[in-house]
């Protein structure tokens, strides 16, 4: 009587009460739990279905919900970036629980693609043989200043007049590779020719130790060459003769005298380093530059002679 009034109360109050009230500590153990979340032997046996949807197992295989559909699920690849929700057990009770795994990106080798700037061989820089700026020249007359300068090379009864000779000043190229100014007296007929075959040898890079007037010398034709001195007017006799060189003319002109000795039998002037002809700067060679040059304006070389040989001489005539 007391328990069918107890299960009138709570029908009323919508079963509000337990079943330990309704039947008994003896009779609840063997029906299904509400609170619980297990299964009991008074009910069929299903897993949980945790909250937002069926459960998923990590290993790859199918699972089926609590509804009976099958979800095929694939581990995560390497492009697979957004955060897959899986299943795991969260204890001995057999009950599951929900966690949020984040698939690892592999990780790669970033490699450049700046291509780099191409470094090639270096623009070459200038040579120290060649010089800088442009040739240049001046003409005058032989004023009475420099008359004055040349008493030693010009005196009374040389076979020109001062009135015939023109003072010229030149650029040229030092055996340092710089440029230089040059002074010569030659014969105002072919002082244009003398600036022509200058102005080619300092386009060529045709080095010259020094260009002054031999009266710097004091008029002394062996000084000079030894000073290896490239001069051009001097009122005086052949080497080896009695005539008047063309150098008194004004129409001849020594270039390099050491380098471009002068040989007759025994004799080398001003000295023999060198008489081999040795490929060097200033060395004057058959066909060169130099050669060339006096060439184009009609002028002979003496290293074209058999005796004597006369390296450093050119001259408008071929004497």
């Amino acid at each position: 009587m007391r328990r069918l009034l107890v299960l009138l109360g709570c029908l009323i109050l919508a079963g509000a009460c337990s079943p330990a009230e309704v039947y008994g500590p003896g009779l609840s153990a063997s029906l299904p739990g509400r609170d619980t979340g297990t299964a009991v032997s008074a009910g069929p046996t299903s897993s949980a279905t945790p909250p937002g949807g069926p459960t998923v197992p990590t290993t790859g295989e199918s699972a089926t919900s609590s509804i009976g559909s099958s979800l095929p699920v694939s581990t995560p690849s390497e492009r697979t970036l957004p955060p897959a929700t899986i299943n795991t057990p969260a204890g001995p009770t057999g009950s599951t629980a929900t966690t949020t795994a984040t698939p690892t990106r592999p990780a790669t080798t970033r490699v450049s693609t700046t291509t780099p700037s191409p470094t090639g061989p270096p623009t070459p820089s200038r040579p120290t043989t060649t010089p800088t700026g442009a040739f240049t020249s001046t003409r005058s007359g032989i004023d009475t200043a420099l008359a004055a300068r040349m008493s030693t090379s010009w005196r009374a009864g040389c076979p020109v007049p001062l009135s015939e000779l023109t003072y010229l000043t030149m650029t040229y190229r030092g055996f340092d590779g710089e440029a230089h100014t040059g002074e010569m007296v030659v014969a105002t007929a072919v002082a244009d020719d003398v600036v022509e075959v200058f102005r080619q040898l300092y386009a060529a890079g045709f080095p010259i130790a020094r260009m002054r007037l031999v009266d710097d010398f004091g008029g002394d034709d062996d000084a000079s060459m030894a000073a290896d001195n490239t001069s051009a007017f001097n009122c005086r006799r052949t080497t080896s003769g009695s005539g008047w060189s063309q150098h008194s003319y004004g129409r001849a002109i020594d270039i390099n005298p050491v380098e471009n000795p002068y040989l007759s039998d025994d004799l080398v002037l001003p000295t023999d380093e060198f008489v081999d002809r040795p490929e060097a700067p200033g060395v004057i060679r058959d066909g060169d530059a130099c050669v060339q040059a006096f060439a184009s304006v009609g002028w002979s070389w003496g290293g074209d002679w058999s005796d004597p040989v006369d390296y450093q001489h050119f001259s408008q005539n071929g004497r």
